[in-house]
């Protein structure tokens, strides 16, 4: 049996407890990916990453993401969260401004921004968006949330988007219908396949502020992935810049606040997320789409395999 060390974090949050759990396995090497699927339902969080040498020139570090039920090409609290631990381990000097991951969809890029020598905030960079045709049956939509159909965002559109992996975002008109989403994973997994994008999971969003400014998100959101094996996620990176594009997209953000969006996330599973975003525009095209966070260190541990 060896030994592998892993660390776990509590990233898109500032405190422990909060944000969306994630186990960093620092060394992978002679892990098989029959092994790290293992590793992964063991630990059952949304997603454990593998760290492992550089297959590419243009990368510093490859690193395999897995959800309890499946590898994932790309994943942003991953991503985030992954590059705490690479820093708390001293595997990232300190000060280094940028890191660039090799994943499944190839080079990411990452900013880092230091206070002193610990981390204290990190950008990753998404691919500009892939836009797919709007599915057009709301009575689909709101029967696989268990929703009203009129709790549905007026004149704005249920489509998937992907910048780097698609989902299908519902934007509805208040948090309580956020909060009232009783998932049906049959209906669901109908809805998925009809949105023609390959999505597996749904993103559910509403635009209305908190009325006694008690937060300062630009949307209040979930996500369900049953078939990833995430009935729901406190927090989802890789959506996030989607999202971001969604909302630049239909105008629910002006062009001027593009830069400085932030998505609240998990509120309703008790694992509040503070999810940054940045959408970078030229005369109303995106160039840019980034999606940034904190994390926190709450243990670690060793796996013996």
């Amino acid at each position: 049996m060896r030994s592998y060390r892993y660390l776990h974090y509590d990233v898109f949050t500032d405190h422990l407890f909060g944000g969306n759990q994630l186990a960093v396995v620092l060394d992978a090497r002679g892990l098989s990916a029959e092994t790290m699927q293992a590793v992964a339902k063991e630990m059952n969080f949304s997603e454990t990453t593998f760290v492992l040498p550089a297959e590419r020139s243009d990368t510093d570090i490859r690193m395999r993401i897995f959800t309890p039920g499946a590898e994932l090409p790309m994943a942003g609290h991953p991503t985030i969260g992954s590059t705490f631990a690479l820093a708390r381990s001293g595997i990232i000097a300190p000060g280094r401004e940028r890191l660039v991951f090799g994943l499944g969809v190839g080079p990411v890029p990452v900013t880092l921004t230091w206070r002193g020598d610990d981390l204290s905030f990190a950008w990753m960079t998404q691919a500009n968006p892939t836009y797919y045709e709007p599915v057009t049956d709301r009575a689909a939509v709101a029967a696989a949330l268990a929703l009203p159909e009129s709790a549905l965002g007026r004149n704005l559109p249920a489509q998937a988007i992907s910048c780097g992996v698609p989902f299908l975002f519902v934007p509805v008109a208040t948090r309580a219908d956020v909060d009232a989403i009783e998932v049906n994973a049959a209906l669901l997994a109908k809805l998925l396949a009809a949105s023609n994008s390959g999505a597996h999971g749904v993103f559910v969003f509403s635009p209305e502020r908190a009325p006694d400014g008690r937060d300062r998100a630009t949307v209040y959101s979930r996500m369900f992935a049953p078939e990833f094996g995430v009935a729901e996620d406190p927090a989802t990176g890789s959506a996030s810049g989607p999202l971001g594009c969604y909302l630049v997209k239909y105008g629910l953000v002006p062009a001027a606040s593009a830069d400085a969006m932030r998505s609240l996330q998990g509120a309703k599973m008790g694992r509040p997320s503070d999810v940054h975003i940045s959408i970078g525009l030229d005369g109303g095209a995106i160039t840019s789409v980034r999606v940034g966070g904190e994390s926190v260190l709450a243990g670690e541990g060793l796996l013996y395999i």
